[in-house]
């Protein structure tokens, strides 16, 4: 890789910054038998101007947790023989038996093609306490026929995490940990809320309107806080460092994994799952918005600002990690940035 692709990526993101389209990000590009580029622009806090972005800043990933956390833990279950994308739920958790949910699929959930609710207040609907909480989203009215519409929606993520942690008999901070994050020597990689002593390093996000704060060490997403912080929609705080070690492992040569996932799951994953149904899905991953699905790019997408891309077929990965939530909710200025090092990093 050229430093020309560093000197591009570089400039538009200090271009970013300046446009206060977020506070500061890091990226990292990278593949097969290539030097790995890395980079960083910006401050962590305007609040704290003199102290700059820097690659081991801890992000609030967002629905990156639903690729590093449930993606991934359901990916170890599936090579271990334990988890069957095509069998009905009801026949795997007692808890949806006898409802609506129970003929949905783990493969519909992974191609948000389940008919399960778009969005909802959790609160509003089953209060605060976390198992009224699952109790109620597991026996939920779908919104419409599994099978017959491709609808992006948390919750696909959400009963997933209720799965991983039904089948391994534990909780789900606990088994990323456990089965993934730390067999990939992932160390920085942890569901919040963070201790004390790793606040200082924390990208902050949006004000909490409870307290009038920024957040940070605490998931921006209320009902991944309203369950504690740990949850299949989002909970999860990393690094750039762990991303990376996350999206080499993705394009290794791992026929039989050693640790955590393997080349199976990958492949599986990374292809198209809808045919026939629109947009086109892999397995929790999509192509790349423009990219044909042949080009093999598929991205995953966080809404604090992080983004994730491999293609698996060319050994090419890249991602960028931004705290954009502490200015705004708009989502077209970081869309153009990320299209943009999406073309650059696999052109």
């Amino acid at each position: 890789m050229s430093t020309d692709l560093e000197e591009r990526i570089g400039q538009l993101l200090r271009q970013g910054v300046e446009e206060q389209t977020f506070p500061g990000a890091v990226w990292v590009v990278g593949g097969s038998g290539e030097a790995v580029l890395h980079g960083t622009a910006g401050v962590l806090d305007p609040e704290r101007p003199a102290e700059p972005m820097r690659l081991a800043t801890i992000f609030d990933m967002a629905s990156l947790t639903k690729i590093m956390a449930v993606w991934a833990a359901a990916g170890v279950l599936w090579e271990q023989g334990r988890l069957d994308l095509n069998e009905p739920l009801g026949s795997v958790m007692p808890d949806v038996a006898g409802y609506p949910l129970a003929p949905v699929t783990v493969h519909q959930l992974l191609t948000h093609a389940a008919g399960v609710p778009l969005r909802a207040n959790l609160r509003a609907l089953y209060g605060t306490e976390r198992d009224d909480i699952h109790r109620g989203v597991l026996r939920e009215r779908l919104h419409r026929q599994p099978g017959t519409a491709v609808e992006y929606t948390d919750r696909a993520a959400l009963i997933m995490g209720m799965l991983v942690e039904h089948l391994n008999g534990g909780a789900l901070d606990s088994i990323c940990a456990e089965t993934v994050w730390g067999p990939l020597g992932m160390n920085q990689t942890r569901f919040g809320p963070l201790p004390d002593d790793l606040i200082d390093q924390v990208a902050p996000t949006e004000l909490d309107p409870e307290s009038g704060e920024r957040l940070r060490g605490v998931a921006h997403d209320f009902s991944a806080r309203l369950l504690g912080g740990v949850s299949g929609i989002a909970g999860a705080f990393s690094t750039l460092g762990d991303v990376e070690t996350f999206l080499q492992h993705l394009i290794a040569d791992n026929g039989v994994a050693e640790a955590g996932f393997g080349r199976k799951w990958v492949e599986e994953s990374l292809q198209i799952h809808t045919r026939g149904l629109e947009p086109a899905r892999g397995l929790f991953w999509h192509p790349a918005p423009g990219t044909d699905p042949s080009e093999g790019v598929f991205v995953h997408y966080g809404f604090t600002g992080t983004a994730m891309w491999v293609n698996r077929e060319r050994g090419r990965w890249a991602a960028l990690l931004t705290n954009k939530l502490y200015y705004s909710r708009e989502r077209e200025p970081i869309a153009r940035i990320r299209n943009t090092i999406r073309t650059l990093a696999f052109s």
